[in-house]
């Protein structure tokens, strides 16, 4: 029998606009309330949400009010779902790495209707300290 791989799941929302590259120009700045899901497998048996959460809203929060494309992460690269959720993952895993933890998935939505994931559960995990 496979073990059993434990995760917590957190979400977050941020409000940011953004706008798309052309080669024609720059669409239209519009709006959205961005959906954050974070999937995370932590090395010890109990982990202490608040100080998780913690770090989570800190690395999200630089997002929020802000025009995407007038952050250096999309000055060279178009701030859409996809791209956001690449920069994301990045900045969360590299983060939670740091604190005893290791994010497994990670959503981000644009939409009610949709989003954009990356899935990493089949990696080897730390073993939970029991």
């Amino acid at each position: 029998m496979a073990p059993k791989q434990r995760t917590y799941k957190l979400k977050s929302y941020v409000n940011a606009s953004h706008a798309m590259r052309w080669e024609s120009g720059t669409g239209e700045r519009h709006n959205h309330t961005w959906e954050i899901v974070c999937e995370l497998h932590t090395v010890d048996a109990m982990v202490e949400f608040f100080n998780i959460e913690k770090l989570l809203h800190n690395a999200i929060d630089e997002l929020s009010g802000q025009y995407l494309n007038d952050l250096p992460e999309f000055a060279t690269i178009n701030p859409t779902v996809e791209n956001v959720t690449v920069y994301l993952f990045d900045k969360i895993d590299r983060i939670l790495r740091e604190n005893g933890a290791v994010l497994c998935r990670i959503e981000v939505s644009d939409s009610p209707t949709r989003a954009y994931c990356i899935d990493v559960t089949g990696r080897t995990l730390p073993e939970l300290d029991r």
